[in-house]
């Protein structure tokens, strides 16, 4: 195997994340090994791998060594960087997922070799200073970066963003399609002087409806709302039209019996509870009648006797309820109506 010059030669394993482990892990273990976790994992989350998968193609062997350790006694001798191109490649994903999945999953993400949409030098920015830097810049400008950040990444640096720019910046971010390589070149001109960093990307689809939907998902749920209401104002079949992509706590009203009482055989008891003590009566009564009689009483009864509970940890548990469901929805187990009453289930 030819050595390979990487720009991670000086990277410190214990500087990583979990999921950085994860995708240098994936990326040497190979194509068996996306095909069984992908199909274990949520969209969101293997789009964020793939990026890091994408962004760790080459690293030191000794950091490989490390996070094979983690799972493995030995590993046999090899080069001083180890390079895949097939793991990341886009015909592994396919084959992982299907074609159909694989293409909402990886929308505009370029993966190829030699390039990437993604802005690097975004990542070593905080959401604060992001938004702090962003605040003045054109709407236009803000969507394009927004763009290139991963959903939860994207809601965070725009709940900082004043109100009256949110919903333009949305807007554009809806509209956006394939972006001149020239303007992100200048773009990135002036990211690298503030926020001294580097990059580099290729003409790319950034932007559009699903990739709104999928930020304003793992948003707080009042940012959510305040965005929502004003892109409405400006916009209302856009607005629809995101919504209907959209999956929240309140939609588990819509899902059929069977897919219940599958979702609630994945939720803790305990999450579960939790996420009911603000539910509406539909969602409740669609919970109750998914399970035992026992069963609902001694529910009702806990939620009848709970406590006081912090607003944040009842809406991060109903995320987690979102979450699953979603992850059922991608692998085919059960069906999401989204957006208003004339999509549900009948």
């Amino acid at each position: 195997m030819s050595k390979q010059v990487s720009k991670y030669e000086n990277l410190d394993y214990e500087t990583l994340r979990g999921i950085d482990k994860a995708a240098i892990l994936v990326n040497y273990l190979g194509q068996d090994a996306i095909r069984i976790l992908f199909k274990k994992m949520d969209d969101a989350d293997i789009r964020k791998l793939i990026h890091l998968m994408t962004k760790f193609k080459i690293v030191p062997v000794s950091v490989t060594k490390h996070v094979l350790e983690e799972f493995y006694e030995t590993i046999s001798e090899s080069d001083e960087f180890i390079f895949s191109d097939r793991t990341s490649s886009k015909e592994s994903i396919v084959e992982a997922l299907g074609e159909e999945r694989a293409r909402g999953i990886l929308g505009g993400l370029n993966i190829s070799s030699g390039g990437g949409r993604t802005l690097e030098s975004l990542e070593m920015v905080d959401a604060k200073s992001l938004s702090t830097f962003l605040v003045n810049e054109h709407p236009q400008t803000v969507a394009v970066i927004l763009a290139h950040l991963e959903p939860e990444k994207k809601g965070d640096v725009l709940r900082r963003l004043p109100e009256g720019l949110q919903a333009e910046v949305v807007l554009r971010m809806a509209h956006l399609d394939n972006v001149d390589p020239e303007l992100i070149a200048e773009i990135d001109r002036v990211l690298k002087a503030q926020l001294s960093a580097t990059s580099t990307v290729e003409q790319s689809s950034l932007g559009g409806v699903q990739p709104v939907a999928e930020m304003l998902n793992v948003m707080d749920k009042s940012s959510e709302q305040t965005i929502m209401s004003r892109l409405e104002e400006k916009d209302p079949l856009l607005a629809e039209e995101i919504r209907k992509l959209m999956f929240v706590f309140e939609d588990i009203a819509k899902i059929d019996d069977r897919g219940i009482q599958l979702l609630l055989k994945e939720c803790p008891n305990d999450r579960l509870l939790l996420a009911l003590k603000t539910a509406n009566e539909d969602i409740k009564a669609k919970v109750f009648k998914n399970i035992s009689a026992r069963a609902a009483e001694m529910l009702r009864e806990d939620l009848s006797n709970m406590g006081p509970a912090r607003l944040s940890d009842v809406e991060g548990a109903q995320q987690e309820i979102v979450n699953v469901a979603r992850r059922l929805e991608a692998e085919g187990k059960l069906i999401i109506a989204r957006g208003s009453s004339e999509d549900a289930m009948v």
